[in-house]
């Protein structure tokens, strides 16, 4: 990628803000030396691993980096065999066991995260390296005395020495004879022995070795002779110590050589870790969205007489809401970028300060923020091509060394620029022409613009000149843009509109800031009349596209509204059926009890006239009528279908089970959809009628079409469930159980649980032995009615309860 395009479009700047995302050193250098790609999957790599490292940040915000140091210094001493200290061993475990931790934790969420997966998949866990070190050296960096039996045995004595030492000095600085000399009644140490501090004038008195003096001199510190046989074991043990620990620390030197090529990849799969979560962590702060990268379109093919009248390099740029991400977010006005099938020459038009270049700065950075793998400010839906080149003559460089002015400053660039680009770049030039006599410069731009049209080179140019607004507008594969204006506020709106040219606002600002309107009236005169009428035009074709917009929002606003409103009637039509259903319900239950109750009656006259004698011919005759007529009417009242018949639903309505992808029709909401799932046990459905998803009862659902299937496997049924059984509680205490009796009751209480619908239980199992609780556990693992299950919390009971979650109906 052109180096000069990555400074002026302040790529760096990215790169320092990227920077600080990272946790240390070795993604901060990944970053330093991120450069875009012009290599279509590599890009797409790029973007997917930030996309799921972005994912996964959003599910668990503490994936972390902490511990991990730059370990590459380490790894060189150690293959030079230069011995480690203890605090570098500490380092490298504490990286080696963060490396470790997201190995584990990548590989575990594999299925959802594949690309940081396969990442964190080639790091090398190391764990003899990890448990070597951590039973030599502890987390304050010092050698413990389990590193080796010498140590141990050493430190061991030298504890015995010192304390025999200590408690002869002891008795030494208290003794009547001695203490009236000393400075201090205290032991202290100098040059590795233990002294006692005597006083100057008194240094004849104590005999002894005198080993140092204080600043003043008034204080001499004294090995006594009593002692230095003493000392001398003391100083044996201690560089005895010291010998021990060099070898320990030899021996874990020689062991980080052994495995250093092992180690130094597991620092660079952690810095391309830390690199990757950066860019995601950096998406979050700009509020980005991955954008669609694609390949180029294909380029038109020649007409019947072998040539075109221009030829689309086949680029895509579709930025949708796009923001410069160096601006300040909260004041940042978004633009819309794109280029349709015809266009691949921009040429904008607008006031100065109005935010044409903002705009170039805009497309070619995130160009290069896609190309090297990081999130765009842009909505979703946004796309880009690949370039293989970009290139950007942008602000004012005149060299007063090279003796250059404005214009040959930009004309030296344009013309390296020309030399370079070819049909896969991309092209972006500030005030083409500018710099030199008006008409020149006007004249140039058309032939620069020309040539990259002619080669195929998408490009984004701002200009000032008129004349380049009518080439925009009659030249095939180019397009006008502008910046626009508020004359009310004289200010810049900074927002993009492509398809329209900027206006020249001169006159109506002058007039607005109170120019003589006799000089603004003399201006206007002598401009072109074909110039004022253009201009005119212009703003009736503005004010006319602006009308467009507001009524095109204003329809989409009621299009919101009507379907809000259709939801809500809807729902209102649904709640009404559900009611009159519920009143025809009432009322047949109330009747069926009613006609129950009479014919109760009748049987029980029936039988006290048969305990009376027999039953008289028109007795009988009466009551054989009265126990039809009741018979009658049950079933009259039975099961009765108060389905809603709609007319103009000419459709045949299917028999057989409603199954998922069905077509069903809704009587009650006088709509057709899709079966989405079926709930047997609840006799309901799912079903997605237009935008909106409903349960529904499956007798107000009709079948209409059954679902095209390839084929039907056969259900997965773990447990028979029919209707909903009593619950037998949530929780089961099973302490005092033999396990095979304890196993055969909580079998049977699971079943009981399932059927009853309860979405978890907990079983007491308590704690003893383990043996009950470990059975319990071997069963649930295999027991088909169980989802999952843990040990209880610490408020729930700890290890002697085990928390079971029932598999729901659709598992």
């Amino acid at each position: 990628m052109n180096p000069r395009t990555l400074r002026v479009l302040e790529y760096d700047k990215i790169q320092e803000r990227l920077a600080q995302h990272c946790a240390f050193s070795g993604g901060v250098e990944l970053v330093q030396a991120m450069l875009p790609s012009d290599d279509l999957d590599t890009v797409r790599e790029w973007l997917a691993q930030t996309a799921e490292a972005h994912r996964l940040l959003e599910q668990k915000a503490d994936v972390s980096f902490g511990g991990v140091r730059d370990i590459r210094p380490f790894l060189d001493k150690a293959e030079r065999h230069a011995m480690l200290f203890a605090q570098d061993l500490v380092e490298i475990r504490s990286t080696l066991q963060r490396a470790r931790s997201l190995r584990n934790m990548l590989l575990h969420l594999e299925q959802s995260f594949p690309r940081l997966a396969d990442l964190a998949y080639n790091i090398e866990p190391c764990d003899h390296v990890i448990a070597e070190i951590g039973r030599c050296i502890n987390d304050r960096g010092e050698v413990m005395d389990q590193a080796s039996e010498a140590l141990a045995r050493i430190r061991q004595e030298l504890r015995v020495a010192q304390e025999r030492l200590l408690s002869t000095l002891d008795r030494l600085v208290h003794s009547p004879d001695i203490r009236p000399y000393l400075q201090d009644a205290l032991v202290t140490q100098r040059q590795g022995r233990y002294v006692i501090p005597v006083r100057a004038e008194y240094k004849g008195q104590v005999e002894g070795i005198v080993h140092d003096q204080s600043s003043s001199g008034a204080t001499l510190f004294i090995e006594p002779l009593k002692v230095v046989q003493q000392n001398n074991a003391v100083r044996e043990l201690e560089l005895q110590e010291e010998k021990e620990i060099r070898r320990i620390l030899t021996e874990l030197t020689e062991l980080i050589a052994d495995e250093a090529i092992y180690l130094r990849r597991n620092f660079q799969i952690l810095a391309e870790l830390d690199f990757i979560f950066a860019r995601a962590r950096y998406a979050f702060a700009l509020e980005a969205t991955v954008p669609e990268m694609v390949p180029w379109r294909p380029v038109a093919e020649a007409g019947d007489d072998g040539q075109v009248e221009f030829q689309h390099p086949g680029s895509v740029i579709d930025l949708r809401r796009a923001r410069h991400p160096l601006l300040d977010p909260e004041r940042v006005v978004p633009i819309d970028v794109y280029l349709d099938d015809e266009t691949y020459i921009i040429v904008i038009t607008g006031p100065n300060t109005g935010g044409k270049t903002v705009t170039l700065k805009t497309v070619g950075l995130l160009a290069l923020m896609a190309q090297s793998g990081l999130m765009l400010p842009v909505e979703p839906g946004s796309k880009l091509s690949v370039f293989e080149g970009i290139y950007a003559d942008i602000g004012d460089e005149q060299s007063i060394e090279q003796n250059l002015s404005t214009f040959s400053s930009h004309m030296t660039h344009i013309i390296e620029i020309l030399e370079e680009a070819d049909p896969r770049s991309l092209v972006l030039l500030d005030e083409v022409g500018a710099g030199t006599d008006p008409d020149e410069g006007s004249a140039l731009a058309m032939a620069l613009l020309d040539n990259l049209r002619d080669r195929g080179i998408t490009t984004f140019a701002t200009t000032h000149y008129s004349d380049l607004k009518l080439y925009a507008h009659n030249t095939p594969g180019v397009r006008n843009a502008s910046v626009e204006f508020d004359v009310e506020t004289l200010s810049p709106t900074y927002e993009l509109s492509i398809g329209l040219p900027g206006r020249s606002n001169a006159l109506t600002i002058a007039r607005r800031l109170g120019l003589n309107p006799v000089i603004v009236d003399r201006a206007e005169t002598m401009v072109r009349p074909d110039a004022l009428q253009a201009e005119a035009l212009l703003d009736d074709i503005k004010r006319a596209r602006q009308e467009a917009l507001q009524a095109s929002e204003r329809a989409r606003e009621r299009e919101r509204q009507i379907q809000a409103l259709e939801a809500d009637l809807r729902y209102q039509l649904a709640q009404i059926e559900e009611a009159r259903r519920s009143v025809i319900a009432e009322t047949r239950a109330q009747m069926q009890a009613e006609l129950e109750e009479v014919r109760q009656e009748v049987e029980q006259i029936r039988r006290r006239l048969a305990q009376g004698g027999s039953l008289g011919g028109a007795h009988q005759e009466f009551l054989a009528r009265a126990q039809q007529t009741l018979s009658t009417r049950q079933r009259s009242h039975g099961e009765v279908d108060p389905q809603v018949i709609v007319p103009g639903n000419a459709e045949e309505r299917l028999a057989g089970p409603i199954e998922v992808g069905d077509r069903v029709w809704v009587p009650s909401l006088q709509a057709s959809g899709e079966v989405l799932s079926v709930n047997p046990r609840a006799d309901e459905a799912e079903v997605q009628l237009g935008n909106f998803r409903l349960k529904l009862p499956m007798k107000r659902l009709e079948l209409r079409q059954k679902a095209v299937r390839e084929s039907a496997p056969a259900p997965k049924v773990r447990v028979q469930a029919g209707a909903v059984h009593e619950s037998p509680g949530m929780e089961f205490d099973m302490r005092g159980e033999r396990v095979e009796e304890g196993l055969e009751k909580l079998d049977r209480y699971l079943d009981s649980a399932y059927l009853a619908r309860l979405p978890w239980v907990r079983i007491i199992h308590g704690k003893g032995t383990g043996a009950l609780r470990d059975a319990v556990r071997a069963m649930l693992r295999e027991h088909p009615v169980v989802g999952e299950f843990r040990a209880g919390d610490l408020g729930e009971g700890g290890d002697g309860v085990t928390v079971v979650k029932l598999i729901d109906e659709g598992s």
